[in-house]
């Protein structure tokens, strides 16, 4: 009644012992996305040191710098110059995106059980939050 099947289904994921494609385990996939949302905070924090230079930025670049190439196998992330900082930058809005950035961090961060991440996100959702407060509350 039916025909045998008489090739290779193309739907197999490996051929023998060696697979068709390369997997990646669930803690490298969490790495990845880690130091994705990390160099995105990194961004945000060379953008608000750009316009607003302080040493509690600068320490918390060089933090989440070393985070990214420690989870990039030490390869350190990509930087902006602090020159290039964006034409009428609005200060409020890179710190809430800074927020945002850094709580979606957390998450990843608490999900690979990454303690230091965790730590310097948390503390930098604080910093943000703490920099926001004034202006928020102003224009309420």
């Amino acid at each position: 009644m039916y025909e045998p099947i008489r090739s290779k289904s193309v739907h197999s994921t490996t051929a023998g012992s060696t697979p068709d494609f390369p997997h990646r385990s669930r803690e490298e996939e969490l790495d990845i996305q880690l130091a994705g949302h990390l160099a995105a905070l990194l961004a945000a924090t060379d953008e608000l040191r750009a316009l607003a230079p302080s040493e509690d930025l600068d320490t918390a670049a060089d933090r989440l710098a070393e985070q990214v190439a420690r989870l990039r196998g030490g390869r350190a992330p990509a930087r902006a110059p602090l020159t290039a900082a964006p034409s009428a930058p609005h200060p409020a809005a890179l710190h809430r995106r800074a927020h945002t950035l850094a709580s979606r961090t957390l998450v990843v961060a608490a999900s690979r059980a990454d303690t230091a991440v965790a730590i310097l996100t948390a503390e930098r959702m604080d910093a943000h939050a703490a920099a926001l407060e004034p202006r928020e509350l102003a224009s309420h």
